[in-house]
C-alpha cells in the first residue's frame, strides 16, 4: 500500500515538472548580424574638375608665359587588389592659359585653348582614402597669334608631350568621391610659320567624381 502510493506520488511530481517546463518560454536565438560590405574602388567612374595652369614658354627666343584656369571633365576605371589601385583615366579640357607681349613695334600672344591627357595610376588604398601617382601622353591645342615679324597673323598647333604627377582621393560617399592633384605637363617644341616655340606647364586641379557600381 506504501509502495503504491510513493509511486503516484512520484508520478505525480514527474508530471508537474513536465507542465512547468512547458509553460516556460523557449529561448529564442540571437539575430544573425549581418556583414557590413568593405568599400572598394574598383569600377569606372565620371566626373568635373577645374584647376590652373602656369606654363613656361619661348617664341623666338622671348619668354611668353600662358597661364589661366582650366575646367572640364575626366573619366577612367580603378582596379583595387588589396590596397594595390591600378587604372586608366583620360580628361578633357577648356584651358584659358595665355600671355603677351609687346614686340617690334607689335604683339605676340601665346595661347592653350583646350588640352587633355590619357594616363596609367597606381596608388595605395586605406579604405575610403586613396593617395595616387600617374603618368601617360599628353595633348593640347596651341595658338600663336603675332602683328608683326616672321609670325605676322596666326597659327595654330595640337601639340603632343607626355605628363607626370599625383594625387589624392577621399570617397565622400559611395558613390562619390572627390580630389585633388598636381601634374607636370612637357609638350615639347613645334613650330609656328616656322617660329619655334616649346611650351611646359604646370597644373593644380580638384574634381568630383561619381562612381559606378
Amino acid at each position: 500500500m506504501i509502495r503504491t502510493l510513493l509511486l503516484g506520488a512520484a508520478s505525480a511530481v514527474a508530471f508537474a515538472s513536465v507542465a512547468v517546463a512547458a509553460d516556460l518560454p523557449m529561448e529564442q536565438p540571437a539575430p544573425a548580424v549581418a556583414a557590413v560590405p568593405s568599400f572598394s574602388w574598383t569600377g569606372p567612374y565620371l566626373g568635373v574638375q577645374a584647376g590652373y595652369g602656369w606654363g613656361n614658354s619661348k617664341v623666338g627666343g622671348r619668354s611668353i608665359d600662358p597661364k589661366g584656369a582650366l575646367v572640364g571633365g575626366y573619366a577612367g576605371y580603378n582596379f583595387e587588389f588589396n590596397n594595390l589601385l591600378l587604372g586608366v583615366e583620360t580628361d578633357f579640357n577648356w584651358s584659358d592659359q595665355d600671355d603677351k607681349i609687346s614686340r617690334r613695334g607689335g604683339s605676340v600672344k601665346n595661347e592653350v585653348n583646350w588640352a587633355g591627357a590619357t594616363r596609367g595610376r597606381i596608388g595605395f588604398a586605406f579604405d575610403r582614402f586613396v593617395a595616387y601617382g600617374a603618368g601617360g601622353v599628353a595633348y593640347a591645342d596651341r595658338k600663336l597669334s603675332a602683328s608683326a615679324g616672321a609670325l605676322n597673323g596666326s597659327a595654330s598647333k595640337t601639340a603632343v608631350g607626355w605628363t607626370v604627377g599625383g594625387g589624392v582621393e577621399t570617397a565622400l560617399a559611395d558613390a562619390v568621391v572627390a580630389r585633388a592633384e598636381y601634374r607636370y605637363t612637357d609638350y615639347g617644341t613645334d613650330k609656328f610659320k616656322g617660329v619655334k616655340s616649346d611650351l611646359d606647364e604646370h597644373r593644380v586641379m580638384g574634381g568630383v567624381a561619381y562612381k559606378f557600381w
